[in-house]
């Protein structure tokens, strides 16, 4: 390969795009009605659906760097109807409310791309639905039981598929079977971060970029620049959580790396197929994610480094060395015939992983504050469920409406507890990543047809 390969510069889709220009930080001390704190899709949908219901809110969100900076402006792209913890809330709450949580995943994907549209937000969105492959004996019998546990939650227009079927949509090597669910779309990520955060400010919000809050307090978000009070603080800072006064074991900031390839031509699409443009993942234990751009590249994304001891997070997006081989050789796993393409930007970011893997929306109605996040890479789409629910919490504690079927659902108020001290948080997610790898290769090598009995272990020790 003689094309060099970008790392970090947050990452291909700023690259693509461009870094949007600066708004003006925060200048001084000052009020609002609701002050929400993070600048990614969590923040700016909750800003625009809460503007949306009540106009006369004054609102202001404080944004770190800039709108998409973290994992909003970083993800692989996938809105889909994936929500973390969905097993775990139907032990607790019965299997009625975890139907009822999918069910509004579901309608969250038509729901974000009813709202770009309203908005006239480009963002490239493909409507292709999402397909998981399997390639060993053990991913085929995973892959049938994630199907067979999809339709037992309510969705009956999925579809499964034999080795014939998948490569008929997208002709991945060896792939023995395949599940595809229409409730799934490409995007660009940082398309529909920036015309998200255009139509928040068109609606009358302030918006402070270069704005770090530093302290989280009930009716205070504090800054170096002055302390915002408002009724109700919003939590919107998913994987950065960490870095805020008393949050370092809330969420762990996992780490996410991904690749893009240079634009594919015509003969090289031929032998790959995936004229659908579905999201692409499959059923290893430590998964892949990728889809076809709107410029005919592949863009894939896996887990790299996990974890970073102390809960750090990385400088721009930065990737080692070492993350962009194991990526690029997942992707000639795949599809072989790539063996000569060029990667021309890799890049890496944070996701919000809480302690029992389920993602949470919550108001604490004695104080005013609320959070949402723990998406554990389902965010593109959650976030936006979570936005609309923390409106409608708002909505019920200041007594302009009362509940409503989001407000019920069994995600709203969960407790969390919270992760291990150094060095132990550090060290179980290394091992946790160390043996769902090495369970992965003997599934590989083996042609075993069942999961491989660590990754079983793993799985129960983490909390999966």
């Amino acid at each position: 390969m003689s094309t060099r390969t970008i790392n970090g510069g947050i990452s291909f889709w700023y690259a693509q795009d461009g870094i949007p220009a600066p708004r003006e930080p925060l200048t001084g001390d000052a009020t609002a009605d609701v002050v929400i704190v993070g600048g990614g899709y969590t923040g700016l949908w909750t800003a625009y659906y809460l503007k949306k219901a009540v106009p006369f809110l004054n609102i202001t969100v404080l944004e770190a760097r800039f709108c998409g900076y973290g994992a909003s402006g970083r993800n692989g792209g996938w809105l889909y109807n994936g929500i973390a913890g969905r097993d775990r809330y139907a032990k607790l709450h019965g299997h009625e409310a975890a139907v009822r949580l999918q069910r509004a995943m579901n309608d969250t994907v038509e729901e974000v791309v009813r709202a770009a549209a309203e908005e006239s937000i480009d963002a490239d969105v493909h409507r292709g639905g999402v397909l998981e492959v399997a390639y060993t004996p053990a991913q085929l019998a995973r892959l049938k039981a994630f199907h067979a546990a999809e339709l037992a939650f309510g969705e009956k227009d999925r579809l499964l598929l034999g080795a014939r079927e998948t490569a008929e949509r997208v002709r991945v090597a060896g792939a023995v079977g395949s599940a595809w669910t229409p409730h799934g779309a490409r995007i660009h990520p940082v398309k529909l971060v920036k015309g998200l955060a255009a139509a928040v400010e068109a609606l009358g919000v302030t918006v402070h970029e270069s704005t770090p809050v530093t302290e989280i307090r009930p009716k205070h978000a504090v800054t170096p620049y002055g302390t915002v009070r408002a009724p109700y603080v919003l939590r919107c800072t998913e994987g950065f959580t960490a870095s805020l006064k008393g949050q370092r074991r809330a969420w762990l900031p996992m780490n996410s790396s991904m690749i893009a390839t240079e634009p594919l031509p015509a003969d090289l699409w031929e032998t790959i197929g995936w004229e659908g443009r579905e999201t692409l993942g499959d059923m290893a234990h430590a998964y892949m994610y990728a889809q076809r751009t709107a410029d005919d590249r592949i863009a894939l994304g896996g887990r790299g480094v996990p974890y970073r001891f102390g809960s750090r997070t990385d400088n721009d997006g930065r990737t080692q060395p070492e993350t962009v081989e194991a990526l690029r050789e997942i992707l000639i796993r795949f599809f072989p015939q790539l063996a000569g393409v060029a990667v021309t930007h890799a890049w890496s970011g944070v996701l919000g992983v809480p302690r029992d893997w389920c993602a949470t929306v919550t108001l604490d109605r004695s104080t005013g504050l609320g959070w949402a996040g723990g998406y554990v890479g389902s965010g593109v789409a959650t976030a936006n469920l979570a936005a609309r629910t923390l409106r409608d919490l708002v909505q019920q504690d200041s007594g302009q409406s009362g509940p409503t079927d989001l407000t019920a659902l069994p995600w709203v108020n969960h407790k969390v507890r919270r992760w291990e001290p150094e060095p132990f948080r550090w060290l179980g997610v290394q091992g946790m990543y160390a043996a769902y790898r090495g369970a992965d290769r003997r599934e590989l090598s083996t042609h075993a047809a069942t999961t491989d009995r660590v990754a079983l272990v793993a799985d129960r020790v983490s909390g999966r």
